[in-house]
């Protein structure tokens, strides 16, 4: 209890003077601080646009003159890859153009009237019976391809065929069944054509053969030389035997073939379907041909050569 009489004296420390005190002393320290005040560059446009011009004009002389650019170490950049000039010619080499649109069109009718409808009913037939047929022509086929593995000198892939005509002829029963393929001896048909390919013939002039449909010279006297072959070897008497047993062979070969072959003439519509299939297969066997000379150094096509020349 305080004594009577005494007055009372207000607390200057209050809690509102505390924190006044409290934000004068942080502003102080903050005052003390140095502020750091960034500027912006100064604008120079005739000078940038001078650095530009020269950016420019060093470009323009690096587009110019590709073969003179040289790289930090000294060394000149590599030429491309591909030019204008490795570009394989659009025009095909088709000299007897007439005659092969009218026989084209023959093959086309003759397709529509006789072949198509044929094959089509032997299409029908059971899978099984059909698939023992094609092993059959398939098999025979082996025989010249043994023959022009080793014109190619491949004898190794000549052994592989000749082994797959053993086994097919003696364990797939005279080849309706192609059992060489299960045990690891696939396929790898191949004709005279691709033998004169090898030996830098060029595919020659296209060249539209009756019943056969589009060709080459080439590939007309590598099927010639495929069937002298097959004829000259005779395996089993089915090439130089009686009419009765030839030609309905061929015949049945040829059905077989033409069941296997998913094309209708002018099926697509297009009024260019001549040079388009002309086109195709002639690109076709350029490809090939590069396949069997990919070891050789390739040679530029000249400039204005039709394909196939």
């Amino acid at each position: 209890m305080e004594p009577p009489g005494t007055v009372k004296r207000a607390n200057p420390f209050t809690p509102a003077a505390a924190c006044t005190l409290a934000a004068l002393c942080t502003l102080a320290g903050c005052a003390t601080q140095g502020v750091d005040m960034r500027s912006l560059p100064p604008a120079t446009p005739a000078a940038d646009n001078a650095s530009a011009a020269e950016n420019a004009a060093a470009l323009a002389a690096a587009m110019a003159n590709p073969a003179s650019d040289s790289g930090e170490d000294g060394t000149k950049e590599a030429p491309p890859l591909f030019t204008p000039a490795d570009a394989p010619s659009m025009h095909t080499y088709d000299p007897w153009e007439r005659l092969n649109r009218f026989t084209y069109r023959f093959n086309a009718r003759f397709d529509e009237i006789v072949f198509l409808p044929v094959a089509n009913a032997y299409r029908r037939l059971p899978a099984p019976m059909r698939a023992g047929v094609h092993h059959f022509f398939a098999n025979l086929q082996e025989v010249p391809t043994v023959v022009n593995d080793l014109l190619q000198w491949r004898p190794r892939k000549g052994l592989r065929s000749l082994a797959r005509f053993v086994v097919n002829t003696t364990v797939g029963i005279g080849g309706l069944i192609d059992f060489a393929t299960k045990v690891d001896l696939p396929s790898a048909p191949t004709g005279f054509s691709a033998t004169l390919a090898t030996w830098g013939v060029h595919p020659g002039p296209y060249l539209v053969l009756p019943l056969f449909g589009p060709s080459t010279l080439r590939d007309g006297i590598g099927f010639g030389a495929d069937f002298g072959i097959s004829y000259g070897i005779d395996v089993a008497h089915l090439y130089r035997g009686s009419d009765w047993k030839t030609l309905p062979l061929d015949v049945l070969d040829a059905v077989d073939t033409r069941a296997n072959v998913n094309f209708r003439y002018y099926a697509t519509g297009s009024p260019f379907e001549y040079e388009d299939i002309r086109f195709l297969y002639v690109r076709k066997r350029l490809l090939e041909d590069a396949g069997l000379r990919r070891h050789e150094k390739p040679t530029k096509p000249v400039p204005g050569t039709p394909a196939g020349q």
